[in-house]
């Protein structure tokens, strides 16, 4: 029989490999939802409040929260965090970008992309496209999952001093390429796709993806090699971990939000005030006050679920020598004095007592001093919501590649401690 670690590592590559856009990655954890015994929500219905098991996807955003019964109208919240989008090439709103003998496509940067990461890769192409309906726009999500587009890398014989350092120049070397001159035109394909005509497609938001399947890799299946790891290894673990939560005195919550990558300012990123809203909703619903919200909110967590940095092998100068990270060596708890965290020393006493009770080691992190640090969606929801709040995350290697590492060990680890912190 597996292990726990196994089963679970095996789930999150199924959970990757279907969702290869922040959309199908919403699709994925609302089934998973449904099968828990989550009821659906249609996003433009009003939020259940009442006693429930509730799951409200919108575009590459979802919320699902337990509403126990008997709750009080001063019960605190318990809220995971995470996003649902990772760093990648999306296609530009006129497409073509064809020369001669080739079609090929423009795109647009997504985030803090590994450029070199996208090279010579087999790619799909998935997202949405918005379609003519009876009643207006519908929307359709695409999945090319066939190794259709290809960005081929300069040979050396042309590039002699390529070693010493890639340069790509973001317009003119990222354009896939997909067939020769007599390939069909790219909306003609995608139209296919979603079953309808090419002059019925209104709009769309699509994005390529690396389609070799994710897998166990390394002696002893170690590692997990899997694009996407940063950050839906922890959405599916917020998902996982809330699947199996039976709240007693607390109201779980699980916010998985798009666009962090690009800073969280939209209608579903972590600066929208979806997640506030639905918190005092709930307190209204069990028939509480203002006072009662704010006394929730008092004794509320959130916890900032993203993925940690390794400590490189072939780059141990580039981390802080006092603060080694190890894939397989357990979450970790992330820190910074400028707030680009939210752990303090409050939040990591708490973290570090639910790793206690579920039997799980821990690590900490901290940049090197003289290098700038990352943030996460922790510092934004912290400040909306004026609740204490923890960053955390799995160790990695080649965060932002189109292909990235992290630990087969980690993933069941840190859901047994959001179990722990949901409950």
């Amino acid at each position: 029989m597996a292990s726990p670690h196994l089963a679970h590592a095996h789930s999150l590559l199924r959970f990757i490999d279907a969702s290869p856009s922040p959309y199908h990655a919403v699709e994925s954890a609302t089934e998973l939802l449904s099968e828990a015994g989550f009821q659906v929500v249609d996003p433009g219905a009003d939020a259940p409040t009442t006693p429930g098991r509730w799951v409200l996807p919108r575009d590459g955003a979802l919320l699902a929260w337990i509403v126990p019964d008997g709750a009080a109208p001063d019960t605190p919240f318990h809220i995971v965090g995470a996003h649902t989008d990772s760093p990648n090439l999306r296609v530009k709103p006129t497409p073509n970008a064809d020369v001669p003998g080739f079609r090929r496509l423009g795109v647009e940067v997504y985030g803090g992309v590994l450029l070199n990461s996208w090279l010579d890769r087999d790619l799909g192409l998935s997202g949405r496209v918005s379609v003519r309906g009876t009643d207006g726009p519908e929307v359709r999500l695409v999945l090319i999952d066939t190794p259709l587009f290809r960005l081929p890398q300069l040979a050396i014989h042309l590039d002699r001093g390529v070693n010493d350092g890639l340069q790509l120049n973001k317009q003119q070397h990222l354009c896939p390429i997909y067939g020769d001159a007599n390939a069909p035109d790219l909306m003609t394909i995608v139209a296919e796709q979603a079953g309808v005509g090419v002059r019925d497609i209104l709009g769309f938001d699509l994005m390529f993806h690396d389609t070799a399947p994710s897998q166990l890799v390394g002696a002893d299946a170690a590692f997990i090699s899997a694009p996407r790891l940063d950050n839906q290894l922890s959405c599916h673990a917020a998902i996982t971990a809330l699947s199996g939560t039976t709240p007693s005195d607390s109201i779980p919550v699980v916010a998985l939000f798009d666009h962090e990558e690009v800073g969280s300012v939209s209608v579903t990123g972590a600066a929208t005030d979806a997640l506030p809203r639905l918190l005092r909703n709930i307190t209204l619903g069990l028939g509480g006050s203002e006072t009662d919200h704010a006394r929730a909110l008092d004794s509320s967590l959130f916890v900032s679920a993203d993925n940690a940095h390794a400590t490189h092998p072939n780059y141990p100068e580039r981390h802080d020598p006092g603060h080694p990270i190890l894939m397989n060596g357990g979450p970790v708890l992330k820190f910074n004095s400028n707030q680009r965290y939210t752990t303090d020393a409050i939040s990591a006493g708490i973290f570090r007592l639910a790793a206690e009770r579920a039997g799980v080691e821990i690590q900490s992190f901290v940049s090197r001093t003289d290098m700038p640090c990352g943030s996460t969606i922790g510092p934004t929801v912290a400040a909306s919501l004026g609740v204490r709040a923890l960053d955390v995350g799995c160790a990695q290697l080649a965060m932002h590649s189109a292909r990235e590492l992290a630990g087969t060990n980690d993933p069941w680890d840190l859901t047994l401690i959001l179990a722990d912190l949901l409950g």
